[in-house]
């Protein structure tokens, strides 16, 4: 079993940033792939960004690209996503995944495990 914590959410002006953690318990799995997905009151479940543990590939939405950065710290079994020029519409709950696997998949439904969630919420 494979558990996810994030943290960092929080509430923030327009154009503002924040940074988010996801810290995977246990055993170390070098062939998980992380991801990142946000979900906003009556909206379905949107993709964000992923990163390979193993090839150090990113796959990025394009609503996020040039605003947000996901890295990792393999020792410390954590994935970051640094937010910036944050807008209100990046208002949701920010969840964690991972999935087995190399791949930077977009689909929800092939990720295996999945943190609780942190509210992101922009507003002035």
């Amino acid at each position: 079993q494979v558990q996810l914590v994030e943290s960092g959410g929080g509430v923030v002006q327009p154009g503002g940033s924040l940074r988010l953690s996801c810290a995977a318990s246990g055993r170390t799995f070098s062939t998980y792939t992380m991801g990142w997905f946000r979900q906003a009151p009556g909206k379905e479940r949107e993709f964000v960004v992923a990163i390979s543990w193993s090839g150090g590939r990113t796959y990025y939405s394009d609503s996020v690209k040039g605003r947000f950065t996901i890295s990792r710290d393999n020792a410390k079994s954590t994935v970051y996503l640094q937010m910036n020029s944050l807008k209100p519409e990046d208002t949701a709950v920010y969840y964690c995944a991972a999935r087995k696997g190399s791949s930077t998949s977009s689909d929800y439904s092939r990720y295996d495990y999945w943190g609780q969630g942190t509210q992101v919420t922009v507003s002035s």
